[in-house]
């Protein structure tokens, strides 16, 4: 049997239709529909907990950390509008970095040139609330689905806090909080309690645009004032000669655990599974290899690595998008 899981290039520091013109998508009657119901605090329940990984969480909570801004000081973007491809060719260039989406039947590119300012944008697709995230120190875009529980649903905001370089995120039904990367929250009344994902890909503006003609774009009529150029990212550029922090060997926080396997801040390819496993192998081995089996779980699954463009320094793999990985029947 054969079966595809989607995955996600991460850095892991310390420790990795087209719309009209201004138009929203929470406009857009036939994706977006119903308000986003939430529940009493009371009536969560915690998962039962086996001692290691509630030691685990209290490892995270202790080492919670400051990122400067306070609380909502990032701002995420709440009710998204978008322009067309044609329009997002204005201002964005070829091998700009997006990320994707293509979620029940909606499909929009995200720059990374927006995201770095606000690491959160909040949606809504079919009356289902969703979360577009990205963590600038660690490298990380990850997708949330809004049901913290059966019962409770909710967007998220940034908590201008940081475990292991990674983005807090704190949902807005319970004031819980999230570490990105973990995907679970550390502290609240849903301690414990895991987000569903959906895929997320890394990619080029080119490469989003080749395969997905009828994508909107995120536009930079976000209700804030920040400069969206493509060369005003505060921590570097993923462009050009002068990357800044994103090729520096420097870490702006110290990890909570440190080893001499690898460097901090080396690229790795991660995988999960709803049981907990998780898995990383180095981008850079993933390359030269081109294909790598791993055990994830019980699972033997076999990971692939394609060169879909490089523009100059910047290579875009088909791992860093939506990687199948094809399970292998064991009998």
């Amino acid at each position: 049997m054969m079966k595809k899981f989607a995955l996600a290039a991460i850095v892991l520091a310390g420790s990795h239709f087209v719309g009209a013109h201004g138009a929203s998508a929470n406009d857009l009657s036939a994706l977006h529909s119903g308000p986003v119901r939430t529940a009493q605090a009371a009536q969560l329940r915690r998962p039962a907990l086996r001692v290691e990984e509630d030691e685990f969480l209290s490892l995270l909570e202790e080492n919670i950390a400051s990122g400067g801004p306070a609380k909502d000081g990032i701002p995420a973007v709440e009710k998204p509008r978008y322009t067309s491809a044609a329009e997002g060719d204005e201002w964005l260039v070829a091998e700009d970095v997006v990320f994707g989406v293509d979620y029940e039947g909606f499909v929009a590119a995200y720059p990374q040139r927006i995201l770095v300012w606000h690491e959160i944008a909040n949606e809504t697709i079919r009356g289902e609330p969703i979360s577009i995230t990205y963590c600038p120190l660690t490298g990380t875009s990850i997708g949330f689905k809004g049901a913290l529980t059966p019962e409770t649903r909710s967007t998220f905001g940034v908590s201008g806090k940081l475990v292991n370089s990674n983005l807090i995120m704190y949902d807005r039904a319970t004031d819980s909080q999230w570490p990105q990367i973990l995907g679970k929250a550390i502290t609240g009344s849903l301690r414990a309690n895991r987000l569903e994902e959906f895929p997320v890909g890394w990619t080029t503006w080119e490469n989003w645009k080749q395969q997905h003609s009828d994508t909107r774009v995120l536009s930079r009529d976000t209700g804030f004032i920040r400069n969206y150029g493509k060369n005003a990212d505060p921590y570097g550029s993923y462009l050009g000669k002068n990357k800044g922090y994103y090729n520096s060997e420097q870490l702006l926080f110290r990890p909570i655990v440190e080893d001499s396997q690898l460097h901090p801040k080396t690229v790795v390819v991660g995988m999960r599974d709803d049981a907990g496993n998780s898995v990383a192998i180095v981008k850079d081995r993933l390359r030269q290899e081109k294909e790598i089996e791993v055990k994830l779980g019980d699972r033997t699954v076999v990971v692939t690595y394609e060169v879909i463009t490089v523009f100059g320094r910047l290579e875009c793999g088909a791992f860093a998008a939506c990687m199948p990985l094809l399970e292998r029947s064991r009998h």
